[in-house]
């Protein structure tokens, strides 16, 4: 079989996409440019998230609720790279 016969998938890639066509509509409703880069900013860390292998769902809800008490010198702790759920983060 030679290479020109072999069809690559791209399922992977057609699913990320479809994220961006749906949320273009969606986009056109953030208010302001403000709002706009709010969202952005918000899609970027639930993207970081998922390439962390990280439920976003899961690192959202722990990180707003630690956030009032958490010290603004330790941000970084909470971004999906370095996030360690908080019973595994008080434990050690």
């Amino acid at each position: 079989m030679s290479a020109e016969n072999i069809m690559p998938f791209n399922n992977a890639a057609e699913r990320e996409l479809r994220a961006v066509a749906v949320g273009r509509k969606n986009w056109t409703f953030a208010g302001s440019d403000e709002g706009g880069r709010r969202a952005a900013a918000i899609y970027s860390l639930i993207a970081a998230a998922k390439l962390n292998n990280i439920d976003p769902q899961a690192w959202l809800a722990d990180v707003l609720a630690r956030l009032p008490d958490h010290p603004a010198r330790r941000i970084d702790e909470l971004l999906p790279w370095n996030w360690q759920p908080q019973s595994v983060a008080h434990a050690a």
